[in-house]
Parts: C-alpha cells; structure tokens; sequence
C-alpha cells in the first residue's frame, strides 16, 4: 500500500442468509483508493457494489478479507474510539434524496444530527454557523434550514445530503448512485457540484454508479463489477478507449451516444459468460498494460495483452 492510499480493500466477501443458505453479494474484491482522487464503482443492479460501500461504512457485516483506512484495519472488532473516528472520516451520500432524509424534521436538524451526536461543536451559535455554511457550500441559501425535506425539489435534497456529510468534515465520501434520481437536466448540477468540493476541500470519492456515461465525466479510475467480482479496472479514459473484458465492452454498448445517425447505427452487445472457457484455467486478476487490470484466465490475459 502506497503512502497516498486513503483506503485499501482486500479480498472483500460478503454473504447474507438465504434461508439455509448463504448468498455470496461479494466475492474477493480489493483495490486501493487513492487519497483526492474520485474512484468510480460500475455494474448493473444486485452485482455488488452497494453492498462493497457498506460494508466499508460497517452497515454490513463482511465474511471475509479486511478494509483499511489509512492503514488501520476497520473491518470486524474495533473499539468503540476508532468506529466513532471512523464515522466521523467517512461519510455516505445515499440514492434516494427524499427516503434518506428525515421528512419529520426541519433541515437544521437534519444536517446538525451528526454534529449532535458527535458532539462537534461548542455552542449553539457555532452549531448554527456550521450548517450554514455546509449550505451555502452546497448552492443553497441559509434560509432553508428553516424548512422540511418535502419543500424541496429532488436536486435541492439530494444536495442537503452532501450538505450533511460535508458538516461532518469527512476525508472520503462514498456516494451511492447520487445522481441516479434526479432529472437528466439536475444531474450535471449535481456532478459540477460535487467537482468543485471536491477540489476545493481535497475530498476522496468512492463514487457507485451503473450508468458509464455519468462516471466518465467525474472519475480517475473506474472497476467494472460483475456479479460480486471486479472484472475490470482502469483509468477513466484508458477504459473508453481500449475495454477488454466481455462485460466492459457489453456495459459501453449500452451507452447512449448524442449523434442521432451514430445512435442508429450502433450495435449492441449482449454479455454471455459462457464465452468464458475456464475449463482449462480459472480466472484470475491480471495487469495487462500500466495501470489496466483485467479478470481473465491464461490463454485471455495472452490476448489482451497482445
């Protein structure tokens, strides 16, 4: 691990009953995330990857491998001192704006709850200070703290979200599918948004989508999951410009693309991972060029390589 690893998953599994049996959501999954850079999970929905933010955040439980933060393990036991060190650091952005919002309570409350229960401030007036700058940070005017959740439009709510983890002054944010709600014309909002904190306060995304022509535009490096296992991973551009696995090269298809003509024209591609002959070797994560990893067995990692 590298001094400007911010988190480090490895060989992640992660199971859940199905009544006498045990369901694998997660099959041996690591990669390093580097500190200031956004790394983008992508796949369809039930292949993981919400499961994989999670499961760092400790909401569920994992049955194998081990999560690092900053080179301190924080999967399984832990003290009470470093989950609450933990929390505190890294913050989740969740899908839906309007179910991950208490409709009951006024947005001062909502954006203050964990500054409540972290005890992050020392009198009411900075308590106050903080959520409005937490607000003014996110595009929205101070005023509103005075308001419930369902005034809002679904942009506005999903940016008194990030409002509520940036009061938190994480390190990492991991949004879960942020965009994925809203109206096409919000999601770039959201997106410049996100940018922007980004840079201006030295954030690290984890960033979980399924939709690649989203992650394009605000990504470093991007891994393909498939199924509770990464299958690809890559920079951003170097995956547009030379995907191998099957899988990849099927999700990219899928992209719409602006040109009409060239819409129409397109082909594509269905995955079936049948065309895998593992008979003859099993799968196994590979580099094929500087910084692109690839699952494949043997005689595939020779082609791809080639």
């Amino acid at each position: 691990m590298s001094d400007d690893t911010i988190l480090s998953v490895r060989g992640l599994g992660v199971e859940f009953p199905m009544g006498r049996k045990r369901f694998t959501a997660v099959d041996g999954v690591s990669f390093d995330l580097r500190r200031g850079e956004t790394f983008s999970l992508v796949g369809e929905s039930g292949s993981g990857k919400t499961t994989i933010g999670r499961a760092i955040m400790r909401i569920h439980p994992i049955s194998k491998g081990e999560i690092l933060f900053e080179g301190k393990r924080v999967s399984g036991r832990i003290d009470a001192s470093a989950e609450r060190l933990l929390r505190q650091r890294i913050q989740m952005i969740f899908q839906d704006p309007m179910a991950s919002l208490n409709e009951r309570a006024k947005i001062d409350y909502i954006v203050s709850e964990g500054l409540y229960n972290f005890r992050l401030f020392k009198d009411e007036a900075e308590r106050r200070a903080k959520v409005e700058k937490a607000l003014r940070d996110v595009g929205l005017i101070p005023e509103f703290a005075s308001r419930f959740p369902h005034e809002f439009s679904g942009g506005q709510r999903q940016r008194i979200g990030i409002a509520r983890a940036l009061v938190m002054e994480p390190e990492l944010l991991i949004a879960d599918e942020p965009i994925s709600a809203l109206d096409v014309s919000i999601r770039s909002q959201v997106i410049n948004l996100m940018n922007r904190l980004k840079r201006d306060r030295g954030l690290t995304y984890l960033f979980i989508a399924h939709d690649l022509s989203v992650v394009r535009f605000i990504s470093d490096r991007i891994a393909v999951i498939y199924r509770g296992r990464l299958v690809e991973l890559a920079g951003a551009e170097e995956l547009f410009a030379h995907p191998l696995h099957p899988y990849t090269r099927a999700l990219l298809s899928a992209v719409p693309l602006p040109d009409p003509e060239v819409e129409r024209l397109k082909k594509h591609v269905a995955y079936d991972p049948s065309i895998h002959d593992y008979s003859q070797g099993k799968p196994s994560w590979s580099e094929v060029s500087s910084g692109h990893f690839v699952l494949g067995n043997e005689c595939e990692i020779r082609g791809w390589k080639a």
